[in-house]
């Protein structure tokens, strides 16, 4: 017990003094979280309503693509990246890896199917008198990208909820393309890795202690939504 007691100690003492590694560690976490959850959103949700409405040829094929992604290994996602940016690889010019770019990028990558994924099957759970009352009114493609996503704008938070729970969670992925750099690409998930690897696990727990935080605040919002959204609906 004595072990788990000083663990618990140190790490009450390192989130209650919330010095300035702490802190930069965490806005790096919300920088690169947030602005990959918003890119992909904006990507994932607009192709879901499109794949939840559409039936043109090839839809069973980008079905299983992005399904296919939803379950991508991070790892590799990570080393697909890597491939692509390195020194010599085909977009090695742009020079962004081990930089905060590369770890949005990569996590646009996995949340984006995810966004398209769930989006497509809330919006495909439509009743059908909606359906067609869309389709009667001949509305244009954007105007009725609004209204169905007006409709189904509970599946759409499930869908932003899930894409925030993908890339706020990833470690393997982010270690791989933003090396885990002090003060530059290190965030909440790659350093519990580093503190836990050298046996500072007060440390690592005060940083899962906030990581967990960070996703009740959301998730929690997100929820409160949909709660509300199906109780006034």
């Amino acid at each position: 017990m004595t072990f788990l007691t000083d663990v618990l100690a140190e790490g009450w003492r390192i989130l209650t003094e919330f010095g300035p590694g702490l802190r930069e560690v965490l806005t790096l976490t919300l920088v690169v979280s947030g602005s990959a959850t918003v890119i992909a959103v904006a990507i994932g949700v607009p192709a879901g309503v499109v794949l939840g409405l559409g039936r043109f040829r090839g839809r069973g094929l980008v079905m299983t693509l992005v399904n296919v992604g939803m379950g991508i290994p991070p790892v590799l996602a990570g080393l697909l990246v890597l491939l692509l940016f390195w020194s010599e690889g085909p977009l090695g010019s742009l020079a962004i890896l081990f930089t905060p770019a590369a770890m949005v990028l990569v996590q646009v990558l996995l949340a984006t199917p995810i966004a398209a994924g769930v989006t497509a099957g809330a919006v495909g759970n439509l009743p059908g008198d909606v359906i067609e009352q869309l389709g009667a009114l001949r509305l244009r493609p954007l105007t009725k990208g609004r209204v169905v996503i007006g409709e189904a704008w509970t599946g759409v938070l499930a869908a932003i909820a899930a894409a925030f729970g993908r890339v706020v969670s990833e470690v393997g992925a982010v270690l791989i393309v933003g090396g885990n750099i002090l003060g530059e690409t290190r965030v909440l998930t790659t350093a519990i890795v580093q503190e836990t690897r050298q046996a500072r696990f007060g440390a690592a727990l005060a940083l899962g202690a906030l990581l967990l935080v960070i996703s009740l605040i959301v998730n929690g919002g997100l929820t409160w939504l949909q709660l509300r959204g199906q109780k006034h609906g």
